[in-house]
């Protein structure tokens, strides 16, 4: 047995991630995911999957693949070196994606019994991540907690013989069965082997692991791929921020598809959990405007099907689901939140095949519920070849689909070191607060935080305030459907917070 010397491993856990600090050069941020730690992590991870499937460590195969960042190659070899010290097979996949990860434990030829993604997401440069998978799944917080008391503890089984590491161009063989996906779904025998051909695409990597998706699905299946950009992995992330959530990026994408007259551009996150898109106009296809178009999709394959979502999606939307004859189930914040209610829907009977957040995180049933930015938007891709072949536009879809004319987001910081009561109080307070205001209407079966519609001509929107689940935060989000509405809501909650002497009213009081 080998006992390690003391961390503190619980800062470490980031919901149903492991998150920190891997690189030196931003201040204030010591270093706290070294290449010992990580060592210990993968070790810990192995521990926990013999225990849990009742296996000898001997008898494990695990996959382990990274993202672009600068830490990956380092962080990557000590958890290898780690895992195969324990006598468990260990395969290198490289630059790889998260749901590639996944994809690998239920992928014939490969079956892993585990695979483990290195990232965080779209974190500045010196962070970085674990991601754990079974084919079950990704892991979940009570996972999380229980291999980092295992990496605490230190103590795991001697192994008699050292493992194999072997490397494996697995993105390769995930890429190849998003093509094979896209060429069965079209299913065109004119251009079966091409569905894409006679489409410009451009692909935005954001320098992340995403790239390989020009080359190695949108090429074989026809599409003409020039003006991608950033498609070279590069940890510094140069270029933009790799997260389709930000106007940067998608300011980036916009811009390439307008440029090179595209009929069609592409945007990842750094490892490919997440997609957008941009139309031929250069018009934005994230948010409630990538929901609507999947949701569409969803309930012509699927017709009666539940969408849920996060808690922050537009009434605009839901009033476009119920007409195509869905059913909106708007929950909680957090991707993994949304995917286990969609997944809990089906358990019930209530069928459920698109769970996504506003944030781009997107699971379908017939995807393992696996949030997989590449998947979805080669859902898109496949309604996009439909649509040229019958002479429509992919857009015409979102032609019924009503958009807020202001929309708007203020996190309102709360001072307060017990923040999680004072923030509840806060919400409660305002419940009671709305019944008091002309137009303003508590809305029914909410699952977080309070939903108000504001029903006043000069209003005509909606406010949800909420509480962040782990930073001393209060998000409040306005939309309205008339010009001047936030402002006209934002007016009247600011009255009410100024009695709450630890909430940071800046945000709403500074112009935008």
């Amino acid at each position: 047995m080998t006992t390690l010397p003391p961390t503190d491993w619980r800062k470490l856990q980031n919901g149903s991630d492991i998150r920190g600090v891997a690189l030196e050069g931003v201040a204030g941020e010591a270093v706290n995911l070294t290449p010992a730690v990580v060592t210990t992590l993968g070790q810990a991870f192995v521990t926990w999957l013999a225990h849990t499937t009742e296996r000898a460590i001997a008898d494990l195969t695990i996959a382990v693949g990274r993202d672009s960042r600068l830490s990956g190659p380092r962080l990557m070899a000590a958890i290898i070196e780690g895992m195969r010290s324990l006598g468990c097979r260990v395969y290198d996949f490289g630059m790889a994606s998260t749901p590639a990860m996944f994809m690998s434990t239920v992928t014939p030829g490969f079956a892993c019994n585990g695979a483990i993604m290195m990232t965080a997401s779209h974190l500045p440069f010196n962070r970085n991540g674990l991601k754990f998978f079974t084919p079950q799944g990704g892991l979940g917080k009570q996972d999380i907690t229980a291999i980092l008391a295992i990496a605490a503890a230190g103590e795991f089984p001697a192994s008699t013989a050292p493992g194999i590491v072997q490397s494996q161009d697995f993105i390769s063989v995930y890429a190849a069965q998003l093509v094979q996906t896209i060429r069965q779904a079209v299913n065109h025998p004119q251009c079966f082997e091409q569905p894409l051909q006679g489409l410009k695409i451009v692909v935005d990597a954001g320098n992340g692991a995403g790239g390989f998706y020009a080359a190695k699905v949108l090429a074989p299946l026809g599409a003409d791929t020039t003006g991608s950009q950033f498609l070279d992995p590069d940890g510094t992330f140069p270029n933009h921020v790799p997260n389709p959530e930000h106007p940067s990026a998608m300011a980036a994408i916009r811009q390439a598809v307008l440029d090179h007259n595209a009929d069609f551009g592409i945007i990842f996150d750094t490892d490919v959990d997440r997609g957008a898109a941009v139309d031929a106009q250069g018009n934005e296809l994230n948010r409630n405007r990538l929901i609507a178009l999947l949701s569409a999709i969803v309930l012509k394959e699927h017709p009666g099907s539940t969408i849920v979502t996060d808690s922050i999606t537009s009434d605009g939307l839901t009033q476009f689901i119920h007409d195509l004859g869905g059913v909106h189930h708007r929950f909680r914040r957090g991707y993994k939140n949304v995917i286990n209610e969609a997944v809990r829907l089906n358990a019930t009977g209530q069928e459920s095949w698109l769970a996504i957040e506003t944030s781009g995180h997107g699971a379908m049933r017939e995807n393992y519920f696996l949030d997989d930015g590449a998947y979805l938007v080669s859902k898109l891709l496949i309604e996009l070849a439909k649509s040229k072949l019958s002479g429509r536009s992919l857009t015409d879809l979102l032609a019924p689909l009503k958009e807020p004319v202001e929309s708007q987001e203020f996190r309102l910081m709360i001072q307060q070191e017990e923040f999680q009561a004072y923030g509840t109080t806060v919400i409660e307070k305002l419940q009671t607060f709305a019944a008091t205001q002309p137009g303003w209407q508590l809305v029914p079966n909410n699952y977080e935080g309070v939903r108000i519609a504001c029903q006043s001509p000069a209003e005509d929107g909606w406010l949800l305030l909420r509480l962040s689940l782990h930073d001393p935060v209060l998000p409040l989000n306005i939309e309205s459907n008339v010009a001047g509405g936030v402002a006209q809501i934002q007016q009247t909650l600011l009255g009410f917070f100024q009695q709450f002497e630890f909430l940071d009213l800046a945000p709403l009081t500074t112009a935008p």
